[in-house]
C-alpha cells in the first residue's frame, strides 16, 4: 500500500470553489502518478476549520471516485495555520514512488515538492557527490541526472576510436555522428552509447582520465550542457559535477560543494575498485586524483570551483548518511 499526499486552497468557502479545487487536485495526482481510479483504495480528506459549505469527499465522489471509500474530517483551529486549505491522502494499491501534489496556496507547505527546483552538487573526484546526489534525488522523488556519465561516454568513444583526447577538432567531428542517450529504468539512469549500455565501462580509470581532457573542449561541453539545461528546465532534478553551480545551472535553487582530503578520496576510490575486483596501486591512484584536481581547477573553460552561494561540506570524516542529512537540513532551512 502506497500513500500519496496532496493539498490545495480555495479563495472562498463555497461549494463551487471546493468542487473545482478538489477536482483539480485529484486530476493532478492521477496524472503525475499515472493512476487509474480503481487503483485507489481509500481517499481521506481534512479541511481547515474555516471550510464549512461542502464536504471535499463528496466533491471527490462527484469527480468520479466511486469505487473507493471516502472520508472527510475537519481540522482543529490552529494559530498560524494556512487558511481555507484542503488536504488529502490517497491509499493506493500500486508499487510506485509517490509524487505528492501541492497546488495553489498550499505550495508554501512543501516548496520542495510543489514546484520545480534544481539541486547542484559540485566537488572533486571522490568527494562523494555522485552517491549523495542519487540519495537526494531518491528522497525527494526527483530525477538524478548523471552529468559526468555523459562526458565519460564521449571519452569512451574517443578512446575506442583511437583519438587523442586533446585533439578537439577530431573530437568535434566525431561528436556529429555519436548517438548519446540517457534512459531510466526502475529509477536507475543508464548511459547508452550508440545503442549500447556503457554504464559500467565508463567507470574504468582510463575513461575517467580521458573524460577530464575531453570535457575541457568548449564545443564538447556546450553540446552536453545544452542538453542538461534542457532537461533541468523541464523538471526537478539533482545534478552533480564540477561546474554545475557555476556554469551549467548558475540559477539552481540549491547549491552544494563537497570536498575531502586527497587521502580520503583516494581510499574511497580504492575501496570501490577493489570491491569490483579491480586491482590498483593506492599511491598511483592518489597521484591520479591529485593530477585530475589540478586539471579540473586550472582548465580555462568552466574550471572546478565553489560557487559563491554554494554550501561547503567537508565529507572527510562524514558518512554518506551524515552528508545527506546535512544537505537536506540545509534545503529545508532555505525553504
Amino acid at each position: 500500500m502506497v500513500v500519496i499526499r496532496g493539498a490545495t486552497t480555495i479563495p472562498c468557502d463555497t461549494k463551487e470553489e471546493i468542487q473545482k479545487a478538489v477536482s483539480e487536485l485529484l486530476e493532478q495526482i492521477e496524472s503525475r502518478n499515472a493512476l487509474k481510479r480503481d487503483e485507489v483504495v481509500s481517499l481521506v480528506f481534512s479541511s481547515t476549520c474555516d471550510i464549512h459549505s461542502y464536504y471535499p469527499a463528496k466533491a471527490a465522489r462527484e469527480t468520479g471516485f466511486i469505487s473507493c471509500s471516502l472520508f472527510s474530517a475537519q481540522e482543529p483551529e490552529i494559530d498560524g495555520a494556512l487558511p481555507l486549505c484542503i488536504r488529502c491522502m490517497l491509499f493506493v494499491e500500486k508499487n510506485l514512488a509517490p509524487s505528492h501534489v501541492y497546488l495553489r496556496g498550499a505550495k508554501v507547505l512543501r516548496k520542495d515538492l510543489a514546484g520545480k527546483f534544481n539541486v547542484a552538487i559540485d566537488g572533486p573526484a571522490g568527494s562523494g557527490k555522485s552517491t549523495v546526489a542519487k540519495r537526494i534525488a531518491k528522497d525527494y522523488n526527483i530525477l538524478y541526472l548523471d552529468t559526468g556519465a555523459m562526458y565519460r561516454a564521449c571519452a569512451l568513444k574517443v578512446l575506442e576510436m583511437g583519438i587523442d583526447p586533446t585533439d578537439e577538432a577530431a573530437i568535434v567531428a566525431l561528436m556529429r555522428d555519436v548517438k548519446l542517450d540517457v534512459v531510466y529504468e526502475n529509477g536507475i539512469q543508464k548511459t547508452m552509447l550508440d545503442g549500447k549500455d556503457v554504464s559500467e565501462e565508463i567507470r574504468q580509470n582510463p575513461v575517467s582520465m580521458a573524460s577530464s581532457s575531453v570535457s575541457k573542449h568548449m564545443s564538447v561541453r556546450m553540446h552536453l550542457v545544452e542538453k542538461q539545461r534542457e532537461i533541468a528546465g523541464k523538471m526537478s532534478c539533482v545534478l552533480d559535477g564540477r561546474d554545475i553551480g557555476t556554469f551549467v545551472l548558475p540559477d539552481a535553487d540549491f547549491k552544494f560543494y563537497l570536498t575531502a582530503s586527497p587521502d580520503v578520496r583516494a581510499k574511497r576510490r580504492f575501496d570501490e575498485l577493489k570491491a569490483k575486483g579491480t586491482e590498483v596501486d593506492f599511491g598511483r591512484l592518489k597521484e591520479e586524483i591529485v593530477h585530475r584536481d589540478e586539471q579540473d581547477m586550472n582548465r580555462d573553460f568552466a574550471p572546478l570551483k565553489r560557487a559563491e552561494d554554494a554550501v561547503l561540506i567537508d565529507t572527510s570524516d562524514m558518512t554518506i548518511d551524515e552528508v545527506v542529512a546535512a544537505i537536506e537540513r540545509s534545503m529545508q532551512e532555505k525553504i
